[in-house]
């Protein structure tokens, strides 16, 4: 496989909480806690877990709104981990990002035309005004908007034609990268459906690498090539294709995939789900050890002790737990193993 567009090792982003107090440590949050994964050029990684994981820092690390705290981030072999302003405003027309809520991302002031327009006004400055107006018609009718409609505001779309704008405007300047941030989550199933073939679609045309960020495994399993799932800043389990999802090898990832409804009703009300006890615990105040361990059935005293690292399972599968092997054959042919996902 040729060289990654980005590669992180043991990436970490933590913040501060309150003023530290004479001869005390000050309290830190690990929001993101040694992530290390790749992306490639023409392939999806998914990224998904809880609410609260780290996810959209992760995200918003990679495209500089957030500062690294340490750790190695490279862009096509450039390091950017301590990458200035000035360095992050260069990569800007490589990495773009898609946001969550389709609506707030879109600067209700300006036409969807400005909006477009805006980061080729910024970062294509060889362009004329007529070429911007032309890409930006092109662009808006490639994501299944029409050109007349480039005078309109984000209130009078739709929250799916609201997304289709967001699409445009990270898109118009051509990027390698595209992170999406949970970008049909608050979509109508229907068309969360339009929203992932157009994006499978324009990311074969433009060959670029999309990290696709999501807590619904149905909807990632259909978009990714590659997967890493997140618990508490840190890595859990990462699989090529559709090992993770035919033979979990995380206690977390078994949970998270028996939480997925299927759809033959017969089989969703039958089936038993794994229900995980407590809430996700605190960031600044992590459990020592392995941090699923609170919340993990297959807890042992040696997983308060030892941190976990990602262990290779297979050929296309890698997996942080002291016991994957254990549990593989003491669970086999339970859970999800070999299920149909519903999309």
């Amino acid at each position: 496989m040729n060289e990654p567009l980005l590669r992180l090792r043991d990436l970490k982003v933590h913040f501060p909480l309150g003023a530290k107090r004479l001869w005390q440590p000050q309290s830190v949050l690990k929001a993101v806690d040694g992530v290390s994964l790749d992306l490639y050029r023409g392939r999806t990684l998914g990224l998904v877990g809880e609410s609260g994981c780290g996810k959209s820092t992760l995200a918003r690390a990679l495209t500089g709104m957030t500062a690294i705290t340490s750790g190695e981030l490279a862009f096509e072999g450039r390091d950017m981990s301590r990458g200035s302003a000035a360095d992050w405003q260069r990569l800007r027309r490589d990495v773009q990002m898609i946001f969550q809520d389709p609506l707030a991302s879109l600067d209700p002031r300006m036409t969807v035309g400005q909006i477009v327009a805006e980061p080729l006004r910024h970062l294509r400055k060889d362009m004329s005004r007529a070429q911007r107006g032309e890409r930006v018609r092109a662009m808006l009718e490639r994501v299944g908007l029409s050109g007349a409609q480039i005078n309109r505001y984000p209130h009078e779309f739709s929250g799916g034609q609201c997304q289709r704008i967001g699409i445009a405007r990270a898109l118009v300047v051509e990027p390698k990268v595209l992170i999406c941030d949970e970008p049909v989550s608050a979509l109508d199933v229907s068309i969360q459906a339009h929203i992932i073939e157009l994006l499978q679609e324009l990311q074969a045309e433009f060959d670029i690498g999309v990290l696709f960020i999501a807590h619904d495994l149905a909807v990632v399993r259909q978009i990714s090539d590659d997967v890493t799932v997140m618990y508490l800043g840190r890595v859990m389990e990462q699989a090529r294709g559709q090992a993770l999802f035919e033979r979990p090898a995380h206690p977390y990832t078994r949970a998270l995939l028996s939480a997925v409804p299927r759809p033959d009703p017969l089989v969703e009300r039958s089936r038993e789900r794994i229900r995980l006890p407590g809430d996700l615990p605190s960031p600044s105040d992590p459990p020592s050890g392995c941090v699923f361990r609170t919340r993990c059935p297959w807890a042992r005293a040696d997983c308060a002790q030892q941190r976990p690292a990602l262990r290779t399972m297979n050929a296309s599968q890698q997996a942080a737990c002291l016991h994957a092997e254990t549990i593989a054959e003491a669970t086999a042919g339970t859970v999800a193993e070999g299920e149909c996902l519903a999309v």
